[in-house]
């Protein structure tokens, strides 16, 4: 496996992202090591806020509500996936599947050893997050899913299967507009440079252009049949959980209902509907998100 790694000059000068990474290198079960990038802040002693991005967004999604629950005494914890942000990024498509991803970041939190994580997952945050919850539920003491799912192969969205089509016939990956086309805001010149700098060449993009045919939404589909293993321990999940989708998602719309439906811990809640927010709801609505999950972990 060729492993590519972006140069920390790209890195230089973000907006709003003062945050030195933590470096955990992990190897994975093909005896390749890879080294995984996380911005950790807050009290150390304090229980992890554990902020997973997707696609094809990495840590700086977050920048604004790290710093919110950092100076609230809460301990924001967001890595980059393997192939996004500062992370390590194998350069073929061939080398992603969805399960390496979530062996991938298996082996990062073991050697993290976070417990009593509260998870806030977004896109694929949520089909990776979800699994870790699934495979470590003791480690997990409650959970926010936010524009994503956890699909079993019944189907998907139109608009997902436009995404989809897309995503493999473009051809350059325009990271940084992907992103803004996904948020009710305008991003700045800054910011779409900033999504922009983990990719110096469309080589570094392998990963970015593999996430979505890997979404697991036909029976045919690899990981169908552990992603209704996951759910089956989901759906004995009595900590708190809570759904917070924004209301301008065509991606996610109304997946928050089966959440809802079958984890116990999300029955009998008050849930959230993030207005004005679009797919990427983190750079629409930082504060209001923060809030939430501050009172979320508070109460």
């Amino acid at each position: 496996m060729q492993i590519l790694r972006t140069p920390d000059e790209r890195f230089a000068a973000l907006p709003d992202f003062p945050y030195t990474p933590r470096y955990d290198l992990i190897t994975d079960a093909a005896s390749n090591k890879l080294r995984i990038a996380c911005i950790d802040e807050g009290p150390a002693q304090a229980a992890p806020v554990l902020l997973m991005h997707g696609e094809p967004s990495w840590s700086f999604l977050y920048r604004r509500i790290i710093a919110r629950l950092a100076a609230q005494g809460h301990r924001a914890v967001a890595p980059d996936l393997v192939g996004f942000g500062r992370s390590d990024k194998p350069a073929a498509v061939t080398d992603y599947t969805y399960e390496r991803h979530v062996a991938w970041m298996t082996s990062w939190l073991i050697a993290s050893d976070l417990r009593d994580i509260t998870l806030f997952c977004q896109d694929w945050g949520g089909l990776i997050g979800l699994r870790l919850v699934a495979a470590f539920p003791d480690r997990f003491a409650r959970v926010i899913v936010a524009n994503t799912g956890l699909p079993e192969g019944s189907g998907a969205s139109e608009a997902l299967r436009n995404w989809v089509a897309f995503s493999q016939t473009v051809p350059e990956f325009p990271v940084g507009d992907i992103v803004n086309m996904g948020t009710a805001r305008e991003l700045s010149a800054a910011e779409k440079a900033a999504y922009n700098a983990p990719f110096p060449e469309e080589s570094y993009k392998a990963g970015a252009r593999a996430f979505p045919p890997l979404i697991p939404v036909t029976p045919q589909h690899a990981s169908v049949a552990e992603n209704k293993a996951a759910w089956k321990i989901l759906e004995r999940f009595d900590k708190p959980f809570l759904t917070a989708f924004s209301d301008q998602d065509p991606i996610s719309k109304g997946g928050e209902n089966v959440f809802q439906q079958r984890v116990p811990g999300a029955r009998n809640r008050k849930h959230v509907t993030i207005t004005g927010g679009s797919h990427f709801l983190q750079e629409d609505k930082p504060d209001e998100i923060a809030a939430l999950i501050n009172e979320f972990v508070t109460n």
